[in-house]
């Protein structure tokens, strides 16, 4: 990949309404960043609305102060950018990573749980973090407080990676400031997001689908009914990875989201041996290879008013899979999906979680 498609695919990301399903298919139609970055403003117009693209000059300051904080980019289709990672539905085209990248090639645990832990479940977090890196795995979280920080202080010596969802130089929770420094240091800091951007609620969503696309499996130590961490174990289960919970007593309101998630078929674990038996099965050539070569149906030449009209009246504000889209429409997936390019990219079109979409 030439300096200048990097630079470009950097810019693409960037820019207004492109997120990672929109990404893959600009660049499946185009062929290329620059290409795909010259259309964007006239699939806007035909999708009844406009669109702008990140301007040069602002990248261009986001990878120099991405330098002098000592990060690199890592983007899909670079040879070390991982490969389970690569696998997940929406995985993030570019990502700023500090620290040692090798890392991220060799077998991942994630370990994820309440930021209010138990004493008890903290203590338990930090052994098994240990006693998996001392297996041979690297353990995978989130930085937050609780379970989080106990699984990176219990495998900073034998390899951790830790996921924020904030800037690489911002420091959330503030009291992390130190784990984070050295976990950028001695293990792998990783986030999808430039310099400076802080930490918003929605970006906690997306940084847990990072932790569940680089593991081979995903531990929940303790959670309540509704936490993040049981968001994690559920995309990690839609990806086909290992999901794994520790039991805990059903008068403790923490432990109610793992006993729940073993009642829905998550494997009980109480050690490393029964975390490494679980993802012992998992052979990693079952995912495909991290090649991100834009194969697809190309679109041969525009859209038909009709056929545009004939997607537009089937969608509504409830959010419906684009399989049915396609389906109901009569229309070949290409088409349709240039449809929803078109609406995205002028603003009228959301997509959500599962492949579905709404209008906005």
């Amino acid at each position: 990949m030439s300096e200048a498609e990097r630079f470009d695919r950097l810019r693409l990301i960037r820019s207004p309404r492109i997120g990672p399903v929109s990404y893959r298919q600009l660049l499946a139609r185009f062929g290329s960043a620059g290409e795909a970055l010259r259309a964007i403003p006239l699939l806007a117009e035909r999708g009844g609305g406009r669109a702008s693209v990140a301007a040069a000059d602002a990248v261009e300051r986001e990878i120099m102060a991405s330098r002098a904080l000592g990060a690199r980019y890592l983007l899909m289709g670079d040879a070390d950018y991982p490969v389970l990672l690569d696998a997940m539905e929406g995985a993030p085209p570019a990502l700023i990573v500090k620290g040692d990248g090798a890392l991220a090639a060799q077998p991942c645990v994630a370990m994820v749980g309440a930021r209010n832990a138990s004493a008890a479940a903290c203590r338990f977090a930090r052994t098994l973090a240990q006693d998996l890196g001392q297996r041979g795995a690297v353990v995978v979280s989130g930085l937050a407080r609780g379970i989080d920080t106990e699984a990176h202080r219990g495998s900073i010596e034998t390899g951790t990676i830790g996921v924020i969802a904030c800037g690489i130089d911002v420091v959330f929770p503030p009291e992390n400031r130190d784990l984070q420094a050295e976990v950028a240091e001695r293990g792998l800091l990783v986030t999808e997001h430039p310099p400076g951007v802080q930490p918003l609620a929605r970006h906690f969503p997306a940084r847990n689908r990072i932790i569940a696309g680089l593991a081979l499996g995903t531990v929940v130590v303790e959670a309540a009914p509704k936490s993040g961490s049981l968001i994690t174990a559920r995309l990690a289960g839609e990806a086909g990875r290992e999901v794994m919970a520790v039991p805990g007593s059903p008068l403790d309101p923490r432990a109610q989201g793992c006993n729940e998630l073993i009642r829905q078929g998550a494997t009980l674990v109480q050690n490393a041996a029964d975390v490494m038996e679980a993802i012992g099965g998992f052979d990693a050539r079952m995912v495909r290879q991290g090649r991100f070569d834009f194969v697809g149906e190309p679109v041969s030449s525009d859209v038909a008013a009709g056929e545009r009209a004939a997607v537009v009246a089937l969608l509504g504000h409830a959010a419906v899979p684009v399989d049915e889209l396609i389906r109901l429409s009569g229309l070949s997936p290409a088409v349709v999906q240039t449809v929803l390019l078109e609406l995205e990219l002028g603003g009228r079109l959301e997509r959500h979680a599962g492949g579905r979409v709404s209008l906005v």
